[in-house]
């Protein structure tokens, strides 16, 4: 008795000695892309199993696999911005003290949208480069995997008519999506000036027609049987990352894909440790310890399992790569918040490349009914000094031509100036009347080409932009982006016509939610009054865009008729 006393007192002296001293529990919540949380998800258990302490508290990781799509939805909302093509988070979502989203690209988008937005950390814990995935048999025939094909070689192919069948997920929900985006793009652009612009719109209308919403849709359209006919039939090439042809393999299917990393290398998938703003420092403090747990040899293996590799570009014990996998890869400089012009990459990693080109494919790939109405007073005689002095009027047609380019046959468009008495007592004259792009394209061009601006013409405001609304609702169809785009660089001069009290109440009486109509007003002077703009999208849905620099209305433009309809507030 004596001696089975002597153990379990000493048993219960040694767990006394080696327990824990947490008084409590110090929770950090992580919200990790799907394919790398299983790998975070085993660090902070190892973490809990060796009770890691922060000012006396047990620290508790919980890791919640989320897409990074919906992440950045929930941080938008929170700033009170949005992105593009992203939508509206759920009214559920929670936002993390530490986010792990698939690339450094979400946290730039955000940050171009709500400086505010400033997480801390934002170091890259993995990396999966983008390739451009291909059947494996198709691959064979330009070149896999001796020859090193470039991202002009696939453009070429994309706007040749060689009937090879590409996809995209959508890129502004997806990042993979994006980075080839991005680089087809620039490969696009690189000869400059008219050519360019075409090449660039004819990659987007040919990738417009194989995306896919998500990329388990994409990947399912890849052949799953040996025959030509299968193989020709199927999705041809994609742009996804390294670790979704590692896991498409890993099943072996009857087609295996084969990863082309093109060159010059795209935005790789980097997962940056973003440490959300506001975390209380006891859970920074927290955080940094999980982060230190994700600079191991044995994080490095769970990633390697999971198909991605070590930050570094090189992978660890237990990584099947894909066959002609190249070690390192995809460690070029990526995407960091704090830069005002990161990368440097094929990939255009600077926020305003990356919100051009997503707004050019929205206008590519959506199909919507519009009413452009330009204005013609007489200060659009103004020379614009950033813009080689070419006059506001130019450079706003110029803005208006580009955009036009990008409107397929699917589009309704229409055409009006605006000033004051242009039409007796009119302040509006209708050039072409909304109708079928592809039926009268070479007349909005030739209308385009012929506008001038009136000398000592004023500014009627009010009164077109209500005429237009009109316009554009009287007429209304379904399945439609309806909207009015007025490019103006005044405020309202008319003293003969309606006021802002008397347009706001009216767009109010006959706003009909059923058939909604998006007022996009884009103000391109120092003379613009915001706050009588920024009115008319509060009853409308829509947006008022201002710049003082007319030479910025080429990007401007873009984000504009690319804006999906919100509802008014």
């Amino acid at each position: 008795m004596a001696l089975v006393l002597v153990a379990v007192g000493g048993w219960y002296g040694y767990q006394q000695w080696a327990g824990s001293d947490c008084s409590g529990e110090l929770k950090l919540t992580v919200a990790a892309a799907p394919e790398i949380a299983p790998a975070v998800e085993k660090a902070a258990a190892d973490l809990s199993a060796d009770e890691t302490e922060v000012d006396g508290l047990c620290v508790a990781v919980e890791v919640t696999a989320s897409e990074s799509v919906d992440v950045a939805a929930a941080v938008a909302g929170q700033h009170g911005v949005s992105l593009s093509g992203v939508g509206q988070a759920s009214g559920s979502a929670v936002l993390p003290n530490v986010w792990l989203p698939d690339s450094s690209t979400w946290l730039l988008r955000l940050r171009q949208q709500a400086p505010a937005f400033a997480p801390q950390n934002n170091t890259s814990v993995a990396r999966s480069p983008v390739v451009v995935a291909m059947p494996e048999p198709l691959a064979a025939t330009v070149g896999w995997p001796q020859k090193k094909l470039g991202w002009k070689d696939l453009l070429g192919r994309i706007t040749t008519g060689t009937q090879l069948k590409t996809g995209l997920v959508e890129p502004s929900r997806d990042a993979a999506g994006l980075s080839g985006l991005l680089s087809l793009a620039i490969a696009a652009q690189s000869g400059g000036g008219v050519r360019a612009q075409q090449a660039t719109t004819a990659a987007l209308r040919a990738l417009a027609t194989g995306a896919s919403a998500v990329r388990e849709e994409l990947i399912a359209r890849f052949p799953r049987a040996t025959d030509q006919t299968s193989i020709a039939r199927g999705l041809g090439a994609a742009a996804l990352s390294e670790e979704d042809v590692i896991e498409f393999n890993a099943t072996k299917p009857p087609v295996p894909l084969a990863a082309l990393y093109l060159e010059p290398a795209p935005i790789s998938l980097d997962y940056p440790y973003a440490v959300m703003p506001g975390t209380e420092p006891a859970k920074g403090a927290a955080a940094e310890k999980l982060f230190a747990a994700l600079d191991t040899g044995a994080f490095r293996r769970q990633l390697a399992a999971q198909g991605l590799r070590a930050p570094d570009g090189t992978w660890a014990d237990g990584f099947a790569p894909p066959r002609g996998a190249p070690s390192p890869a995809g460690t070029q400089p990526t995407p960091t918040t704090p830069a005002p012009n990161p990368g440097g990459t094929a990939g255009g990693g600077d926020g305003a490349t990356i919100e051009r080109v997503l707004s050019s494919w929205a206008v590519a790939t959506q199909s919507g009914r519009m009413l452009a109405i330009i204005d013609i007073s007489g200060s659009m005689f103004e020379k614009v000094p950033t813009a080689n002095n070419a006059t506001r009027m130019q450079v706003t047609l110029e803005a208006a031509k580009r955009g036009l380019a990008l409107f397929d046959d699917s589009w309704a468009l229409g055409l009006w100036v605006f000033s004051t008495e242009l039409n007796g007592s009119r302040d509006y004259r209708s050039l072409v009347p909304i109708g079928p792009m592809s039926a009268q394209r070479e007349r909005l061009e030739s209308q385009l080409a012929g506008i001038t601006p009136k000398r000592g013409g004023d500014t009627g405001l009010f009164d077109s932009i209500l005429a237009g609304y009109k316009a554009v609702q009287e007429d209304w169809q379904p399945g439609r982006v309806n909207s009015v785009v007025m490019l103006t660089d005044g405020k309202n001069e008319d003293a003969n016509g309606i006021s802002q009290a008397q347009l706001l109440a009216e767009l109010k009486r006959i706003n009909d939610p059923d058939r909604p109509v998006q007022v996009i007003i884009i103000g391109i002077s120092a003379e613009v009054s915001k706050a009588e703009l920024d009115s008319i999208p509060k009853v409308t849905g829509g947006a008022a865009f201002v710049t003082e620099d007319p030479a910025k209305i080429g990007d401007i433009f873009l984000q504009a008729i690319a804006r999906r309809p919100t509802a008014p507030r």
